[in-house]
């Protein structure tokens, strides 16, 4: 595991931030049927912040921009809070390996979600790691409307 000692404070959420956060909650416990966090969690902004597990979500932009990290992402992917939510999320992945996680971006899209990836990426201080047994799920809102796409993962291994 990389170090994740370093405190990082949570940016003060807006009203639109909150209800994004909310819709990883909900769409992650729609497709698969259990909550993202704790079972008697309220999945609120605060819950997902300080959760034991990477949480992040890109929007549906013709190149997808991070929107939220957590606090345990943020201290793996080694940045802050604003840095992270304006980074292209192919750019956590290195340079030979954003085909690959195009295609499973893919994958995502027509199945819903996928509970079973695997694959290397990198902070911005060029440590890269392994992430494994990651949940990859779509952000849908109630309408049924993609609003993105959202991952999470507790295992992870310096490389």
């Amino acid at each position: 595991m990389l170090s994740t000692s370093k405190m990082v404070l949570p940016p003060l959420p807006s009203a639109e931030l909150q209800q994004r956060v909310r819709l990883i909650a909900e769409s992650y416990t729609r497709l698969l049927g259990t909550p993202l966090v704790a079972e008697d969690s309220d999945n609120s902004w605060q819950t997902l912040w300080s959760a034991p597990k990477v949480i992040v979500a890109h929007g549906t932009e013709a190149d997808p921009v991070f929107f939220y990290g957590n606090a345990l992402a943020l201290s793996v992917f080694e940045m802050d809070f604003a840095t992270f939510t304006q980074l292209p999320s192919r750019y956590s992945a290195e340079p030979l390996l954003r085909e690959e996680r195009a295609t499973l971006l893919e994958r995502v899209s027509r199945d819903g979600y996928i509970d079973n990836y695997a694959g290397v990426r990198i902070a911005s201080s060029g440590k890269r790691f392994l992430i494994e047994q990651a949940v990859v799920w779509n952000l849908q809102d109630d309408k049924g409307q993609l609003q993105g796409q959202a991952a999470a993962f507790d295992r992870w291994t310096p490389l």
